[in-house]
């Protein structure tokens, strides 16, 4: 008999591992950031073979998280993205030419 998983098992948080945001258990890897993989075209199934260490139900865990938490994960992408630009501007305009 196949052993069974509960579904709210494969997403946790952990306060000393990147800020408590919810991640797939085990691993540092963030809904987040599978979420922008998602958004930027990526296919569940394409997430996955790049990621070796992940299986296609973390990563559908991961979406099902975000559709369920829709604003926590957004914020989260926002606050990246702002983080991203401030860098850069921090970097300069030689940091753009390259």
């Amino acid at each position: 008999m196949a052993s069974v998983t509960e579904i709210g098992s494969l997403i946790d948080r952990d306060p000393k591992i990147r800020g408590g945001r919810p991640k797939i258990a085990g691993t540092g890897l963030t809904v987040s950031r599978i979420t922008a993989w998602y958004k930027m075209g990526m296919t569940p199934e394409e997430i996955a073979l790049e990621y070796p260490h992940l299986t296609l139900a973390h990563v559908h865990a991961a979406l099902a998280y975000y559709h369920v938490n829709r604003d926590e994960i957004e914020a989260d992408l926002a606050q990246d993205e702002a983080a991203a630009l401030e860098w850069q501007r921090q970097r300069g305009p030689k940091a753009n030419r390259q």
